[in-house]
């Protein structure tokens, strides 16, 4: 069953986040990840939104999922993001 990682974002430092973009990028690969939707135009159809970007990851199963996470391509990846933008990630078990 497919799994899905979302990411809210609000990035406040772009250069450092443009980093983080392209090892995360290489880590999500690596792990089977396709990207369904990355910092595309949004728009809000009720409520608020926190996040400026949002990012959709489709993996093969959640346990595929949760390995890219805890990677050390992707920590190493994490490293370079954290300060550079507010950011909000979530697994969900597709359905």
């Amino acid at each position: 069953m497919p799994a899905y990682i979302v990411a809210i974002v609000n990035v406040t430092d772009p250069a450092a986040y443009d980093e983080y973009r392209l090892l995360a990028g290489t880590a999500m690969q690596r792990y089977g990840g396709r990207f369904l939707a990355r910092g595309g135009k949004s728009e809000v159809l009720e409520g608020s939104f926190p996040g400026s970007r949002v990012v959709v990851v489709e993996y093969e199963s959640l346990e595929q999922a949760r390995r890219f996470y805890h990677s050390p391509e992707y920590q190493a990846a994490r490293s370079k993001r954290l300060g550079a933008a507010d950011f909000n990630m979530i697994v969900i078990d597709g359905a």
